[in-house]
């Protein structure tokens, strides 16, 4: 297995930059590997990403020398276990709102008798080659995120990050905000106070708080870190591509505006 090492970077409570990927093309993980992020989320939540284009672009990830991570559909121990023997190093488990849900996704991960995993022999355990050595690196490096995107989550945070296993957590606004029944207001006040109340829980558990910063704005991603988040998702491969093209046809329409109004002899 690549030795990068993300799980100590969590609990070092490490800055780690990461991203998201929707677009299943090759080149679309290369791009983003060689940009200098530490890892990259390949999203089978919300994309329409299959588990074969899922395994090239965990392969290229990790080729490229960065911690590729899959954000799974929902709580499933067989999506699991796939991306797990495709090579992933770690999961992101969506909707995580109890401690019974945490110990489904850590069990999901492991093999017994630390977990429920079942064992086969692919890409991750070389092509059953390495089975012992990728038994050893799943104890030691294997990674398990859980997302806290609802109201019931926050509530129930001491609890889910008490659970052996869990290496950090990964806020989801939109989801967060929707729970509280105003999707996308992230300044509203009962936002306000769930992130507040969140930060809390993380600081007194000395968790590895993460959070996803949707936009591509390097600043509000800058603003998370200062106040305490050390896991942090910038944006998403379509935003990146779109947020671009959209800057640059604004500029250039404003510029052939500003001539067209300008009178000629």
């Amino acid at each position: 297995m690549n030795q990068l090492h993300l799980k100590r970077d969590l609990r070092s409570h490490r800055v780690t930059i990461g991203s998201w990927i929707t677009l299943a093309h090759p080149s679309i993980a290369e791009i983003l590997a060689r940009a200098g992020f530490d890892w990259l989320t390949v999203d089978l939540e919300h994309s329409v990403i299959t588990i074969e284009q899922a395994g090239d672009l965990i392969r290229i990830i990790e080729l490229c020398g960065v911690a590729p991570l899959v954000r799974l559909s929902f709580n499933d121990p067989v999506q699991a276990k796939r991306v797990m023997d495709a090579g992933a190093h770690g999961v992101i488990v969506p909707m995580v709102n109890s401690r019974a849900e945490a110990e489904r996704a850590v069990a999901a991960v492991r093999y017994p008798p630390r977990g429920a995993r079942g064992v086969g022999l692919a890409r991750a355990q070389g092509y059953g080659a390495g089975f012992e050595e990728y038994r050893a690196w799943l104890e030691r490096e294997s990674v398990v995120i859980v997302q806290i995107e609802h109201i019931q989550a926050v509530e129930h945070l001491d609890e889910i990050l008490r659970v052996e296993g869990v290496d950090g957590f990964l806020v989801g606004p939109y989801d967060l905000s929707g729970s509280l029944q105003v999707p996308g207001q992230f300044e509203h006040p009962a936002m306000l106070e769930a992130l507040a109340e969140i930060r809390r829980v993380a600081s007194a558990r000395n968790a590895a708080a993460g959070y996803h910063v949707v936009h591509p704005r390097p600043d509000l991603v800058i603003e998370k870190i200062e106040q305490g988040y050390c896991f942090l998702a910038y944006s998403v491969d379509m935003l990146f591509l779109g947020e671009m093209c959209r800057h640059g046809v604004r500029a250039i329409q404003a510029a052939a505006d500003r001539r067209l109004a300008v009178p000629t002899l």
